[in-house]
Parts: C-alpha cells; structure tokens; sequence
C-alpha cells in the first residue's frame, strides 16, 4: 500500500513538473523571437516520453484561448471601426473641396509674388551698378598721379630725350647680333613668337619672307612682337620707386601663361598640325622670354627663366610621352620625331638645356620601332598568302637578271641551264629580303639628325632588324606554317625558301654595313639573328611535314577492309596499299628537292609509321581470327624503296611474317634470348597473341570443314603444335614479367 501511495505521489509530482514546465514554455515561444523557438520545442522532446503530447495538447489549449480573446476584441472594436469609416467618406467630399481653393490660393499668390521678384531682382542689379561706380572712381582717383606722369613722359618720348629710348636702342641692338649669331649657327627653322606661325632659319615668318627677299632686312623680335607696353609699365613703375612689385607681377602672370601654353588639345596626336601648334606656341613663349631677359636688365633673371623652362620641359616631356603611345602611324611618329628635333635645336640656340628632349627620342624610337613591326607584319602576312609555293620560272637572261637583283642568289648549275629554267625559291623569297630592306630604310629614317654617332646608329639598325627577324617575321612564318590549308608540297617550299633567306643573312650585314660605314668586326657590334630565326622555322616545317606525312598514312590505313578469315591470298596487295605506296613514291619524289637528312629523315619516319601501323592492325583487339594465307599479301608492304636503311623499319614487321610465313617455330624458340637469333626482333607477347587468332582461325575453318593448304596432313596434329607452342610462348612471357 506504501509503495503504491509513493508511486502515484511521484507520478503527480512528475505530472506536477511537466505541466510547470510546459507553461514555461508556452510563455517563452510567446514572447522570444521565432529564432529562437527551435532549442525551446527540442527540450519537450528531450523530455519523458509522451511529454510531447501533453504539450501538443497544452499548446492547443492555449492556441483555442487565444483565439477566443481576439474574437472577443474584434467584437468589442467593430462598431467603432465602421463609424470611423463611416465619418471618413464624409469628410472626403469636404476634403476634395478645400483641394481646391488651397490650389486656387496658391496660384493668386504665385502670380503676386512675379512683381515682386523682378523688383528685387532690379534693385540687386542697381546695387551692383552702384557699388562698380564707386569703385571705379576710388581707382581712377589712385591713377591720376600715374596719369599725369604718363603725359610728361609722352611727351619726352616724342622729344627723344629719356633713358627709355636709349636703353630701347641699345636692346635692339644687342639682339640684331643674338639674332645673327642664331642665323650663323642653327639651320633648322624656328617658329613664330605668337605661337603659331613657323620662322625660317633667319628668324622671319612665312609672311615677312617675301618682305625679305625684297630689301634683305632681318627682322628682330621686337620687329615682330610690340614689347612697348612691357617697357613702358616697367619705366612708370622704375619712377614711382616700386619696380619690385611690378617684376613680381609679370613674373606671377606668365607663370600663369606658360601653364595655358603647356596645356596640349586632347586630340593633338592625330595630326601632325596638332604637334606643330603645340611646339609653336611654346618656342613663341619662350623667344619672348629670352628677349626679355637680355633687354629689361632685371624684369626676370636667368635663374627664373631656367626655373621657368625645366617646370616647362617636365610637362612636354610628360605630354610628348602620353600622346605619342596612342599613335599607331609610323610615318607620323616620324614627323612628330623631326618636330622634336627642330623644336630642341631651336631653344638650344637660346641656351635652354634640351637633353632631356634627346633622351625622350629614345622612347620615341622604341614606340616607331613598334608600329614599324606591326605593319611589316601585315606586308608579310600578305605575301605569304599571294605567294603560289613553286619554284620561280625565268623564260630569259632579263627575268633572271630582274629576280637576282631583287635577291643575292647565286647557283652555278643554274646558270648553266639553258632558257627557260625555273629557280628553286618562290616568289615570296625576294619579296621578304627586299622589304627586310625596306624595313632598314624606315628605321634609319629615324636615326637622323639625332646627333649619334655612325657606331650607335649601327647598333640601333641591326637591334630593330633582329625584332623583325626573331619576332614578326618569325611570328609570321610559325603561323603560315600551322594554316591548315599548307599541305606537304608547300612545306617542302617554305623549307626550300628558309633555307635561302638565312645563307641571305650575310648579305643584309652587308647592307647595314654599306650604310653606315661601321665594320662588322668593330667590338660590340651587333650581329643579325636571322640564321636562327630561319632555322627554328624550316625545323617547324619539317616536323609538320612528319606530322602531315604520317596522318595520310593513317588516312589510306583507315581504308583497309581485310577478309581475314580467307584460306588463300590471291596474291595481289590491297587496294588501299597500291594507292599507299603510288603516294609515298609521288612525295618521296618531291622530297628529292630537300637537304638530303632532311628527305631521308621523312622517308624514315613514314616507313616507321607504316610498319607501326600494320603490327598495331594485326594485333588489333577487334580482330579475332586470322589465316595464314593473308600473311602472304602483307610480306612487302612498301616495295619499292631501295637501300637496307628503309628496310630496317620494317624488321619487326618482316621477322613476324617470316616466322608465321615459314612455321619456324623450333627456331624462333631454340634460340630466343640469343644475340645471332634469326628472330631477334619477335616480341613473344606479340607472337602469342598472332597465333592464338592464328589457332582460333583454324578451330573455325574446322567447324566449316575449310581444310587449310598448309594443313592438309594431319590437322590434328598441327593443332596440337600450335597449342604446344602458345604454352611456351605463355612461358617465356610469364618469366618476362617475373624477370621485370
């Protein structure tokens, strides 16, 4: 009775627990965020075991309260609610109303207001006239003392008695002998002072040279620029004691000047005017500078004009830098070259330092070098595609003296033949060296007037040859060489023809010799890549001739459609192998116009293919049975060639066939392993997996009643042998792979 009272007080204190514990719950999923429910539920299911469902029951308990309680609150709301409504459509009808007069309002006080905004507005614009009127009388007041002197000195001018016209005189001059001086020592022109028009060398306009020429007076700065008012700003300034402030402003404004001056057009490098006005405005500045200078005696200073000059040359070399990366036109990067070199010159001859303009014609040259290859590139790739790939025909002594004078070809067998004759390169070849030529010529172009000497210009000549020969030309022939459309005669040409530009090679050393007078053997000298870049190209073709050569092969391989299973060869090769070897002979044919390692080479590489291919046919895995009659029509798969060296490419193949063609067995197995064996080359995993398509051949031959010529005595028997001898063929392989 005790323990029964105890177990149901303990089941209504468990009872009592879970109920307070599923009310705590309720109340934290009522009032935690839904996140969070997840390790809240998980705690009723680890709990007792039907906990879960004294809780669902709990929870539904809870859910019908709660909806009884919103029931409820709706009830008690509703009225409410509707007369709320009710009042709200009412009060529209009233609200669209007073819509209305506020827009109405809004308009009459918007048409009000325009009246008075143009009378403020007028009253603003009088303030300002007014407050302009003042000021300017307050100045004028501060300029009369000016004023008056100016007429007293007028007045002295026109009496020619001041310092002013004798310090003028003397200016004018000292810069006639600068100005002589600059005639005598720079040939290049100069360029105007107002920026945009070009001087000749004597420092005169375009338009002042027929002036020239009619009275031969030279022309001065100050005859071309009016430089009065700077003098006369400078005297009134002298006598009012204040000189200083007015150098610190005219130094100050042409700061300002000269960063308007540096200041290039954002398509000035399509043009070459764009370059041109751009240097014009610059020399102007500065020639106006350098008058100043020498005829003011302090306005500015040889150390503010060099200040000036090097903040100047900084952005022009920065400018010159930016706009001369986006051209792509050789010729127009030259010009911009010769701009540069007249424009440095030109403010040399003023004793401005201008290095750092010759050392920025480095970059230049590397950017013309540049668009040089790539139009070279497209000239080649142009005569890749026009050129037919044969030899060139000379019908007589004029066409034949037309093509050597264009290319350095000399052969004395040739020469002897009679007219017509056909030379052995193609139409391409000299087309290449004579543009290669060309190419010299455009890159010397550059080099002038740089102030190198003939060793650099040397070295420049032959580093921009050899980009063209290991990269664009080279690019060029690569690519030509990997078109799918060259088949095998045209790669015998391209070897032909790279072999005849690199014994060229010489003579284009030769060439840049001549033109810049600098021996070859002079130390440092640069010598031309050319023989490599050929080599690599005519090594590409001839492994592509192996490539090509040997996928034909696999072509007429694939046309091979044996009847295996014959007892008897009718003595005759395929089909497919007569038009194999009527091809191999009509290339090998072609290939007597090649180096003869590079036609050998060929040769030895398609017979190793054939051979591979024929084995690799016979111990196909699909091919299941064969007979010993087929064997006969593959004994000589490519007759024909002569010499013992072709014939090594087939040993394996032969030795196979010889050992099935005789049945010499006891041989083969006697002397296995023996360096004198007469079947040296036989594989025994290639034997045993013939002859067991051999053995299966026969075993379905038997069942046809197909009796075999070789077999006609004793067919037992020799299945017997041919079984005995795959056992040991089984051997001696399992002892191969144990050995391994």
């Amino acid at each position: 009775m005790n323990t029964v009272t105890i177990r149901a007080n303990m089941a209504d204190s468990e009872s009592l627990e879970t109920i307070t514990e599923h009310e705590r719950i309720l109340q934290e999923i009522e009032s935690t965020d839904t996140a969070c429910v997840g390790p809240t539920l998980r705690s009723v299911y680890d709990d007792q075991p039907n906990a879960h469902k004294r809780f669902m029951e709990k929870l539904d308990a809870r859910i019908r309260n709660h909806d009884r309680e919103i029931e409820k609150m709706c009830n008690f709301h509703h009225q409410g609610f509707v007369d709320a409504i009710t009042e709200l459509l009412k009060v529209r009808a009233d609200a669209e109303k007073l819509m209305g007069q506020v827009s109405d309002t809004n308009r009459r006080l918007q048409d009000a207001g325009r009246e008075v905004t143009a009378q403020t507005e007028e009253v603003i614009r009088c303030r300002i006239q007014q407050r302009n009127m003042a000021t300017t009388v307050e100045k004028l007041q501060l300029c009369i003392p000016v004023l008056e002197m100016y007429s007293k000195l007028k007045e002295q001018l026109e009496s020619k008695s001041t310092a002013l016209y004798q310090q003028a005189q003397q200016h004018r001059t000292f810069n006639s002998a600068v100005q002589k001086q600059v005639t005598l020592s720079c040939a290049k022109p100069l360029y105007g002072l107002n920026g945009r028009t070009p001087l000749h060398h004597n420092g005169l306009s375009t338009e002042a040279a027929d002036d020239e020429e009619m009275d031969e007076e030279v022309l001065t700065v100050q005859d071309l620029v009016d430089f009065s008012p700077v003098y006369r700003c400078l005297h009134i300034y002298t006598v009012l004691g204040d000189r200083e402030t007015f150098e610190n402003y005219y130094r100050k404004q042409r700061k300002k000047q000269a960063r308007l001056v540096l200041q290039p057009q954002s398509n000035m490098h399509e043009t070459v005017e764009g370059y041109r006005k751009y240097f014009n405005q610059i020399v102007g500045f500065f020639v106006v500078e350098d008058h100043i200078l020498h005829a003011t005696q302090g306005l500015v200073t040889r150390a503010f004009t060099d200040e000036l000059w090097n903040m100047a040359l900084s952005k022009i070399i920065a400018v010159l830098r930016t706009h001369s990366s986006y051209c792509n036109d050789p010729d127009l990067v030259l010009e911009l070259k010769n701009l540069i070199v007249i424009f440095a010159d030109t403010l040399q001859g003023y004793g401005f330092p201008v290095n750092r303009l010759f050392d920025l014609l480095f970059e230049v040259r590397d950017q013309y070098n540049e668009t040089l290859l790539k139009k070279w590139a497209l000239v080649f790739r142009d005569i890749f595609e026009q050129d037919n790939y044969s030899p060139i025909p000379v019908e007589n002594e004029e066409e034949y003296k037309a093509v050597i004078s264009r290319f350095p070809f000399h052969d004395a067998e040739i020469e002897k033949q009679q007219f017509p004759k056909k030379l052995p390169m193609s139409q391409s070849v000299p087309q290449i060296y004579s543009q290669v030529k060309e190419f010299i010529y455009a890159s010397l172009k550059f080099s002038e007037s740089l102030h190198r000497s003939s060793t650099e210009i040397d070295d420049m000549l032959r580093k921009s040859t050899n980009l063209l020969l290991t990269r664009t030309l080279s690019s060029c022939l690569q690519n030509l060489i990997k078109k799918p459309h060259i088949g095998l005669t045209e790669l015998v040409q391209i070897i032909i023809n790279t072999t005849h530009l690199e014994h060229a090679c010489k003579y284009l050393e030769d060439f840049i010799t001549n033109i810049t007078n600098v021996s070859p053997e002079t130390v440092h000298t640069t010598r031309l890549y050319g023989l490599s870049t050929f080599k690599d190209a005519r090594h590409a073709a001839e492994g592509e001739i192996y490539t090509k050569l040997n996928q034909k092969i696999d072509e007429f391989i694939q046309l091979a459609d044996y009847e295996w299973g014959m007892a008897e060869s009718d003595g005759r090769a395929s089909g497919y192998l007569m038009d194999l070897i009527n091809f191999l002979r009509s290339t090998f044919q072609v290939f007597t116009h090649l180096p003869g390692k590079v036609a050998q080479t060929a040769c030895m590489s398609a017979c190793k293919h054939l051979a591979t291919s024929l084995m690799q046919m016979l111990l196909d895995t699909e091919l299941k049975q064969i007979s010993m009659g087929k064997f006969f029509a593959s004994s000589e798969p490519v007759p024909g060639f002569q010499g013992d060296t072709l014939q090594l490419a087939f040993i394996d193949l032969r030795q196979l066939l010889d050992l099935f063609m005789v049945w010499d067995w006891s041989t083969y197995l006697a002397d296995y392993g023996q360096p004198t064996s007469k079947y040296l080359r036989v594989n025994p995993s290639t034997a045993l997996a013939l002859l067991e398509k051999v053995n299966r051949g026969m075993k379905d031959t038997s069942k046809k009643n197909i009796i075999f010529s070789q077999f006609r005595k004793n067919d037992r028997d020799k299945q017997k042998l041919i079984e005995t001898v795959v056992k040991q063929l089984r051997s001696l392989v399992n002892g191969m792979s144990q050995h391994s």
